[in-house]
């Protein structure tokens, strides 16, 4: 009666002449609810008596709330995936079959959902028929996408490897297949190979073709095939850091396909040593061929990965050290080595204790990048861990170089160090800030010095979300003020950041003092502020909240 009872409710509530999605989804959710726990019960107690007639007509009944609701709110995404992900759970295989077919009727954009659906034919049906028209469709649709192709691709070398196995069990079983014949050139992947030939017309880029090159090294059968791929990728993009990068990294895998099993620990290390040095003289030659920042990204980022191998040869491990060492030089010497990597050079000078480099290496960091805060930063830290005299110095330099707008970090790093160095007048003299002084001043003096920098800049996010913080542990905490520190925000950051949008509706709905009433001009606002990707992220995550389920 109970179940009945709740049942109804949930009945005429989409039965309403004004329908809510919300109504559809409780509605599914219970059901979803019964048939779990219909299922335990029958399994503790090993009770099936009316089994299909109980749990069939719960399952049609989903299946028909979902129809439902997917009819009348045909462009959310994440109901039809719920409803897929239902016919998967509870293997309704025909029922997912006119939800694959009516989703992508509608979706049609969304390259994603031709994939998973080929791939449910393929792995579940097993019908790499159905598979293939599927992917055949969808490039009607998206002729140049590269993940669709990559599929595409894997689908045929997987169905060629499984019409392989089959063959080699008849041939074993000693089978006469009568009429029946299995053709050479799918047993040898050609419907791949004219996949690949004609994505590679179409898809410009040396990713797409990597990316097909490494599906193709999954299967022991591509030798011809990939042996053309490399090809096509050593005359197309010589030119392409990520083109030298990979040959450079065949080295170790041709060397350890080469090698043949040695039992003595210093042969393995020998032999790892020239593989390294392969791939290391294809990375020098491939600088000189391409003197790029990306180039040497490869190089540095190929050093690091091996330095960071662990090894049980000592001598192996200085090798790798001093190798890594000479790169980072060689490209800070051509002026070529990315902003980025400065940060983990000096790392590693300090892990190895060469504490005079790494000073050198910051500052000339600074020098080059003198408008680049995180370098500032990273010299700051450096000084500040080598405890040198010249950090308020530096710190000066610092603010002269970078724009206000950006110091905020500089001036946290800064009073940190002065916190523990000198006194408390000192630390509040030096800069003014809210975290340092709520925990030494409280709260009415960090509001008054919050007003204060909101006028004289410099702004950050994390300043405003501080404030917002400090206020939320008041008591009482208060609506009025939360709203003016959200207010400040967003007029700075209200563009760039969809998620200060959502927790400020949040706060709305949630705060005692909140007026439920302003979400609506708050989401309004957010949508003529916000652009590009960001506004479809802020609708997703403002839907999932409308929802409950954020």
């Amino acid at each position: 009666r109970a179940v009945l009872r709740k049942a109804s409710a949930l009945e005429y509530k989409i039965q309403r002449r004004a329908l809510r999605k919300e109504d559809f989804i409780n509605y599914i959710q219970y059901e979803i609810n019964l048939l779990e726990l219909i299922k335990k019960r029958r399994a503790r107690i090993g009770y099936s008596f009316k089994k299909d007639e109980i749990e069939n007509s719960i399952l049609q009944r989903v299946h028909s709330v979902f129809n439902r609701a997917t009819g009348k709110w045909k462009e959310d995404i994440q109901l039809w995936l719920s409803h897929v992900a239902f016919c998967k759970q509870w293997n309704s295989k025909h029922q997912l079959s006119k939800v694959f077919s009516s989703m992508l009727a509608i979706h049609s954009n969304k390259p994603a959902l031709w994939i998973m659906a080929a791939k449910w034919e393929m792995e579940t049906q097993l019908s790499s028929e159905s598979a293939r028209h599927l992917f055949l469709r969808a490039l009607r649709f998206h002729p140049e996408c590269p993940k669709l192709y990559q599929e595409y691709f894997r689908m045929e070398l997987m169905h060629a490897e499984k019409q392989r196995k089959e063959k080699k069990a008849f041939e074993r079983a000693k089978m006469d297949l009568g009429e029946f014949s299995y053709s050479e050139e799918i047993l040898n992947g050609e419907m791949a190979r004219i996949i690949y030939r004609d994505a590679a017309q179409k898809i410009k880029g040396v990713e797409f073709h990597l990316a097909v090159l490494s599906i193709a090294k999954l299967f022991d059968f591509t030798q011809d095939l990939q042996k053309e791929i490399l090809e096509s990728l050593q005359t197309k993009y010589a030119d392409d850091p990520l083109t030298w990068d990979y040959m450079a990294r065949r080295e170790l895998e041709l060397g350890s396909l080469q090698s043949a099993e040695h039992t003595t620990k210093q042969r393995k290390v020998s032999e790892m040593t020239q593989r390294e040095e392969r791939c290391c003289a294809v990375f020098e030659e491939a600088v000189r061929a391409v003197p790029t920042e990306d180039m040497w990204k490869c190089y540095i980022t190929f050093c690091l990965e091996r330095c960071n191998r662990k090894t049980n040869s000592e001598e192996l491990k200085q090798k790798r050290l001093e190798r890594t060492l000479s790169v980072f030089n060689k490209a800070h010497e051509s002026s070529l080595l990315p902003e980025a990597l400065y940060k983990q050079w000096i790392q590693l000078l300090l892990e190895s204790s060469l504490f005079e480099k790494a000073t050198e290496v910051a500052e000339a960091a600074t020098k080059r990048f003198s408008l680049a805060v995180e370098m500032w930063q990273m010299r700051l830290q450096v000084l500040i861990q080598l405890k040198r005299d010249d950090v308020t110095q530096c710190f000066e330099e610092a603010v002269k170089h970078v724009e206000s707008k950006g110091t905020l970090p500089l001036w946290t790093l800064w009073v940190e160090w002065s916190e523990g160095t000198n006194s408390k007048e000192d630390t509040e003299a030096l800069y003014q800030y809210l975290d340092w002084t709520y925990r030494n001043g409280g709260y009415k003096k960090v509001k008054r010095l919050f007003t204060s920098l909101c006028e004289n800049r410099p702004f950050s996010l994390d300043f405003f979300r501080k404030m917002i913080q400090i206020e939320k542990e008041q008591e009482p905490c208060r609506m009025l003020h939360l709203r003016e520190y959200y207010e400040r925000a967003l007029r700075e950051f209200g563009s760039t950041d969809s998620d200060l949008w959502l927790d400020y509706i949040k706060e709305e709905l949630s705060h005692p003092q909140g007026k439920p009433e302003n979400c609506g001009s708050i989401h309004w606002r957010a949508m003529k502020m916000l652009h590009g990707d960001l506004v479809e992220d802020f609708v997703s995550k403002y839907t999932l909240l409308q929802t409950g389920h954020l």
